[in-house]
């Protein structure tokens, strides 16, 4: 072999090195941008990392909260789901575009000293903006001293306006066989502390229902609880006092 053959020859590997890189590199970069049509973003992912796009929003401020604190006039006994008044009050809000939320914590059966005991726990949790006192009515029908009941009362609205809550007290009346005095003196104590802790006040619920002249075409059988038909009117009758206070 000539020199210049041995010349040749070594000056064509090199080439022929060359042309072998060149194609796997050509192979690879066909590799990846298949690859990148196949998977969504790693074509992005394998180019120059783009310039950070704006901060996620942050997440919706909560709607200040109406909790609504009661027995079983609140808490839809013997009524199908939505019927009840609270449940309607929520309709009502949402459907007048106000910036409110309704959170009912009714238990029937519930007293005022039961009420007390879970108020706290559910100021710290909902942080309300308005809470709706209904209770008292089975403090009567157990017999419980007016005394106690009034202070319990009065404590839950203390702890809801130190909590910065307003406060509707939504008052109850017993029927006429309790004794006249017995209820005027049970009427009255809602009336009181309303007027003790300077809060708002409806002073009997039932209005347009209990004394109505066919009031009992308006109760379930128990004649303790009214039926679906009369929650818009008791409705109507806390709307009328807790709407300043949304307004406010």
């Amino acid at each position: 072999m000539s020199s210049s053959d041995s010349s040749n020859k070594n000056s064509a590997m090199p080439r022929r090195a060359l042309s072998r890189r060149a194609l796997s590199l050509a192979a690879l970069h066909c590799s990846l941008w298949g690859a990148a049509l196949l998977v969504p973003g790693l074509a992005q992912a394998t180019s120059a990392a783009p310039a950070a796009g704006p901060a996620a929003s942050p997440a919706a401020k909560a709607l200040p909260k109406i909790l609504v604190l009661g027995d079983s006039l609140s808490a839809e006994y013997g009524l199908a789901r939505g019927e009840g008044w609270v449940a309607l009050l929520a309709q009502r809000i949402k459907a007048q575009k106000l910036p409110f939320e309704v959170q009912n914590a009714s238990i029937s059966g519930d007293t005022t000293s039961g009420g007390r005991a879970r108020l706290p726990a559910l100021l710290e949790e909902h942080k309300p903006a308005i809470v709706i006192i209904e209770l008292g009515g089975n403090d009567a029908l157990r017999g419980l001293p007016l005394m106690s009941s009034s202070e319990n009362l009065s404590a839950m609205v203390r702890a809801a306006t130190h909590a910065k809550a307003k406060v509707l007290l939504l008052g109850m009346q017993v029927p006429p066989n309790y004794g006249a005095s017995y209820g005027r003196d049970f009427a009255a104590m809602y009336v009181e502390v309303a007027k003790e802790q300077r809060t708002a006040l409806l002073p009997f619920l039932l209005e347009g229902v209990a004394d109505r002249p066919d009031a009992m075409e308006w109760f379930q059988p128990d004649r303790i609880h009214p039926l679906a038909k009369a929650h818009p009117v008791m409705l109507d009758k806390v709307w009328a006092k807790l709407r300043p206070l949304l307004l406010r």
